[in-house]
């Protein structure tokens, strides 16, 4: 890199303009705010997880300026309600709480922008209303693809972190290692929340320990509420293989989204979500631009994830405006 380059940063914290609660159906209700400017270029945030929920630094990608910026926690997080709750809750279901979103704020068409298992639902969105979509950028590509489940619950990333790996496996019996994402599952779906505590924290634990490259694989998850939402989540979308019809569905389809043009930003030591499926994707989506980034991991709030975001942000920004 050139020793005159410098590194752009979040945007200032911002304050919500409004938030609301908006019923979709089938008993839940969607936390949702708007940033920025209320007539700027509109922008959907799709945070990751499943059951991760959106946090203030999410509104700092976008200059508050030219963009009027909308998040929302999907079902069964953050501050939507019921918390924690599986039922009815399917990728099929969130797309529709996206359309709902759009309808309600009166938006013709938006960016998407998501990372982690927000660029799979993002993708997915995008596969079906690519003609509500201004553009995708994506971080840390997911396609919820057998392959990628295996690496982080099976056998690949337990290479590289074997302590957090342990710490993972040790609360199940022998005979419930074959299947981590179902042993977890099926624990988790204790009704008592105190009960089933220790088990969502030993999910998050592992999730958390591998998501930058500053990580500490040891470090405590602050937050017990959010890791149970988290943990719930995970294994349920994850068990049900992202409720796609098939295997590598949003790789094969391609087609039906790669007309819009995106950037996609890849933590080149990511091993939460590795480059393999950010590269293939790029392969696939000719009108992407791919940025490997070069010292950086899964986590968004790496200096170059950040940087590469930001200047992906405001690039659209221009095209746009």
């Amino acid at each position: 890199m050139d020793a005159s380059y410098t590194r752009r940063l979040l945007y200032p914290p911002i304050r919500p303009l409004e938030s609301f609660h908006l019923p979709v159906g089938d008993g839940h209700e969607l936390y949702v705010e708007e940033c920025g400017r209320p007539d700027g270029i509109p922008v959907i945030t799709l945070h990751g997880g499943p059951g991760g929920g959106v946090s203030p630094a999410l509104r700092r990608f976008f200059d508050p300026r030219r963009y009027r910026i909308i998040l929302f926690d999907q079902r069964g997080c953050g501050r939507s309600t019921p918390h924690g709750s599986l039922e009815n809750n399917t990728t099929q279901k969130l797309i529709e709480d996206i359309e709902k979103i759009r309808v309600h704020m009166g938006v013709d068409q938006w960016l998407v922008f998501g990372g982690s298992w927000g660029a799979t639902l993002s993708l997915a969105y995008a596969r079906e209303h690519a003609d509500r979509c201004l553009g995708l950028v994506l971080r840390g590509v997911f396609l919820c693809t057998q392959i990628e489940l295996d690496w982080f619950y099976r056998q690949g990333a337990n290479m590289l972190f074997p302590d957090a790996w342990e710490r993972l496996v040790d609360p199940l019996a022998p005979e419930e290692r074959d299947d981590i994402i179902k042993a977890y599952y099926e624990r988790l779906a204790e009704p008592d929340l105190v009960r089933r505590r220790p088990d969502a924290l030993a999910w998050a634990r592992w999730e958390s320990a591998l998501i930058s490259m500053a990580g500490d694989p040891s470090a405590p998850l602050a937050d017990p509420i959010r890791a149970d939402a988290l943990a719930r989540l995970e294994t349920h979308y994850f068990l049900h293989k992202g409720f796609f019809e098939r295997d590598g569905l949003l790789l094969e389809e391609a087609d039906r989204f790669n007309q819009l043009p995106g950037v996609i930003v890849q933590g080149r030591y990511d091993v939460v979500t590795p480059p393999r499926s950010a590269w293939a994707l790029a392969r696939a989506w000719p009108r992407a631009r791919l940025q490997m980034i070069g010292d950086a991991g899964h986590a968004a709030g790496e200096p170059g994830v950040v940087d590469a975001l930001v200047r992906a942000t405001d690039a659209f920004a221009a095209r746009l405006t």
